[in-house]
């Protein structure tokens, strides 16, 4: 039955209910309309919950994009220089010792690099200046100011880094090229390269 009160002409269509939308759930539930004790403990549950939601999501989505991106390891440089002779005084120089692994020796002869890697198990020995010898920690392997062995396994002298003068006259060491004396075999410690200009051991310097 019509209701008499209400004029024809001001009927109107009831308005259509808004779509429902990401973006307008959570204004809703981050919203504070909610007045009541119990609204109010279920806004807050709900904010939780969302909030929870949105965390999971954007981990997940750093952990998908971080695919993207190679996970590269830097080995450290082969080519390097370690500044000029005059730098070196006679003996041991074990400045480099654990930023490239090697040792610096001069002795009468020039001066050369050793690599700092015992030949038996490749241990890093350690310099002993009050016994004048490398004493490896791991097996006992001893080597004497040259990196000679002469005492424990290990089963040859440790190897020597090639060495150049570079144009500027600093000492350039090529950790990529060693010099080996294998045992029961010539030693290779007085090579130099094809073109004369370095070698195992840098003369006259």
């Amino acid at each position: 039955m019509a209701n008499p009160t209400l004029d024809p002409a001001t009927k109107a269509e009831p308005a259509a209910k808004p779509k429902p939308s990401v973006v307008r759930a959570v204004r809703t539930i981050f919203s504070k309309s909610d007045e009541t004790d119990e609204g109010r403990v279920i806004a807050r549950r709900r904010r939780f919950v969302m909030a929870a939601v949105l965390g999971t999501l954007s981990l997940n989505l750093l952990m998908f994009l971080r695919f993207f991106f190679p996970r590269a390891l830097y080995e450290p440089k082969t080519r390097f220089r370690i500044g000029y002779p005059s730098d070196f005084g006679f003996g041991v120089d074990t400045k480099f010792q654990n930023q490239y692994r090697i040792w610096v020796v001069r002795n009468t002869e020039g001066i050369f690099v050793i690599s700092a890697i015992c030949t038996h198990l490749g241990c890093t020995p350690d310099w002993k200046p009050s016994e004048n010898k490398f004493k490896c920690p791991c097996h006992g392997s001893g080597y004497d100011p040259e990196g000679i062995n002469f005492e424990g396994p290990a089963p040859r002298p440790m190897d020597r880094a090639h060495v150049e003068l570079d144009p500027e006259g600093q000492i350039l060491v090529d950790l990529s090229h060693l010099y080996q004396w294998p045992k029961g075999e010539r030693s290779q410690f007085g090579d130099t390269d094809s073109s004369g200009s370095g070698g195992a051991i840098l003369r006259n310097v």
